[in-house]
């Protein structure tokens, strides 16, 4: 028995990196698992062929998340392919793209967050997990400063994360949880390539003063973890590195 038989999850961003990895270890608690992309429908393809060989359920569901559309289609796919919504890990980010609007990053690391919530939890029967994917950077932003490059996207996915707090009443009406886990740099993501390309040296520093970076698979785990992990609603989950900010681990 896996601790997720019977139940349907959503990873936001997961056709690769954290998010894929995450999606991997639910499925293999038993949930089924909807893998979510904005672009790379090949990428969330295997993810879901990686599951489906290990014995899981997956299906892939191409939406925008800054984008209403985007959004209910994401939610909705759940409840049509598995029929019902039990977890949902919002670990889509960024911010750091080349292209993008100004506001972009607050439009996916504040906005997004909210508006997936939104359309989830009416889906969603008491018991059910929200996990939120953040970063010691952006968690302590406000107290401690960090690389100027990743700043703008630290500070919005700080006030993603506040804005998620402003709904814990709600969420506890409905009998649903809300956790949040915050990690030092990870090697090997796309934020860590593109922090240490505009800082070259960054990652390096980071890593002299942690002792230790975790590895993608290493930090999926624990974020995997805390879909099912016996602790209170709006609990903070820190992984690797956190003393340096102020808190203890």
């Amino acid at each position: 028995m896996g601790l997720l038989d019977n139940k349907t999850a959503i990873v936001t961003g997961s056709s690769r990196g954290i998010g894929a990895e995450v999606a991997k270890i639910l499925a293999g608690e038993g949930a089924a698992v909807v893998v979510n992309y904005r672009q790379k429908a090949p990428r969330a393809n295997k993810v879901v062929g990686d599951i489906q060989t290990a014995g899981g359920r997956a299906v892939a569901v191409g939406a925008d998340l800054t984008t209403q559309e985007g959004v209910q289609a994401l939610a909705s796919a759940a409840m049509e392919e598995f029929g019902s919504l039990n977890v949902l890990v919002l670990n889509a980010s960024g911010g750091m793209e080349s292209g993008m609007e100004e506001d972009y990053a607050l439009k996916l690391n504040r906005d997004a967050q909210i508006n997936m919530l939104n359309a989830a939890v009416p889906l969603m029967p008491e018991g059910s997990r929200v996990v939120f994917v953040t970063s010691h950077q952006a968690h302590f932003v406000e107290t401690v400063p960090t690389m100027p490059e990743y700043e703008p996207v630290a500070r919005s996915k700080r006030a993603g994360e506040v804005a998620l707090r402003e709904l814990l009443p709600n969420l506890a009406d409905k009998g649903i949880s809300l956790v949040v886990v915050s990690g030092d740099m990870i090697e090997g993501t796309v934020t860590a390539t593109l922090l240490d390309r505009s800082n070259p040296g960054a990652i390096e520093a980071r890593r002299a003063q942690a002792g230790k970076l975790y590895s993608v698979e290493e930090f999926a785990a624990e974020v995997a973890k805390m879909a099912t992990a016996d602790v209170e609603s709006g609990h903070t989950e820190y992984v690797g590195g956190a003393d340096y900010f102020g808190e203890s681990v």
